[in-house]
């Protein structure tokens, strides 16, 4: 083991929450949400039928 540590006076950048950001704003920078699971196209739901 290492005995040397790193010291910062500056808190890691995980343990900061994040600002607050607009919606607006954030819809610009990320784009739309979108969902977890990508549902199946028309064309999938509608095969599936048959």
């Amino acid at each position: 083991m290492s005995s040397l540590s790193f010291r910062s006076s500056q808190p890691d950048r995980w343990t900061m929450p994040r600002p607050h950001q607009d919606a607006s704003t954030r819809y610009r920078i990320y784009g739309p949400i979108l969902p977890m699971e990508e549902r199946p196209g028309f064309l999938a739901r509608f095969l599936r039928r048959f």
